[in-house]
C-alpha cells in the first residue's frame, strides 16, 4: 500500500507499468490505488466465457474480487473514451489484452488486411492523445515482451512486434515507468 507521501508524488502523474506474466504487475498497480477514493479501472480484455477459456474467467473472476467495491470498473476495448470519461484516479489493465481486442477487429493475425497499419497507428495515437490529456494519477499496465524466442507462428510475431511498439508510445508518453520483476518495483 502507498504511504500518503509516496500517493502526493504521484498526483497528476502518468505512470507506465511493465513485467512478466504473473510478475505482481496488476497487484503493485492496486496497491498504489488503494485509499484513493475514486477509481476507474479500466479493464479491455475479453469478457470471460468459463466454458470455453475456464483460465481466462479465474484470473478474470480473481481481478474482480481484488477490487475495492466503490471502484468503478469499465471493461470496454475503446480505452480512449474511457480514458476521456473516467473520475478520479484510473488504471488501465491491460494493454496487452487491449491491443488482442485491436488485432481482432482489424484481422492482423494470420491474414492481415491492407489497411491494418494505418488503422491501428490512429488507434494507438487516439490512444497516446487521451493518456496524455488525463489529469490526475493514471496508471497503465502491460506485458514486457521480446525476452523469450521468438514465436513460429505469425499471429505470436504480430503480437510481440505491435506490443512492443504499444509499450515504446507509452513510455515515451508517461512521467514515469516502472519495471516489475518477481513482485519487486523498479523505476526506469
Amino acid at each position: 500500500m502507498a504511504t500518503d507521501s509516496e500517493l502526493e508524488s504521484l498526483r497528476d502523474r502518468r505512470i507506465l507499468i511493465t513485467g512478466g506474466v504473473r510478475s505482481g504487475k496488476s497487484r503493485y498497480a492496486e496497491a498504489l490505488l488503494a485509499d484513493s477514493p475514486e477509481v476507474s479501472y479500466i479493464a479491455p480484455g475479453p469478457t470471460p466465457d468459463a466454458v470455453a477459456d475456464a483460465e481466462w474467467a479465474a484470473r478474470i473472476a480473481d481481478h474482480r474480487a481484488r477490487r475495492p467495491a466503490h471502484w468503478n470498473t469499465i471493461e470496454t476495448s475503446d480505452i480512449a473514451g474511457a480514458l476521456r470519461n473516467a473520475s478520479g484516479a484510473t488504471v488501465i489493465d491491460c494493454l496487452g489484452t487491449w491491443l488482442t481486442a485491436v488485432i481482432d477487429q482489424l484481422g492482423t493475425w494470420e491474414q492481415p488486411l491492407p489497411s491494418w497499419q494505418s488503422a491501428f497507428h490512429d488507434q494507438l495515437q487516439e490512444l497516446i492523445t487521451a493518456w496524455q490529456a488525463r489529469s490526475g494519477l493514471a496508471l497503465a499496465v502491460t506485458n514486457e515482451v521480446g525476452w523469450g524466442l521468438v514465436s513460429p507462428y505469425r499471429s505470436g510475431r504480430v503480437f510481440t512486434e505491435l506490443l512492443g511498439l504499444v509499450n515504446q508510445e507509452m513510455a515515451a508518453a508517461s512521467d514515469e515507468v516502472i519495471m516489475i520483476v518477481a513482485g519487486r518495483a523498479l523505476r526506469l
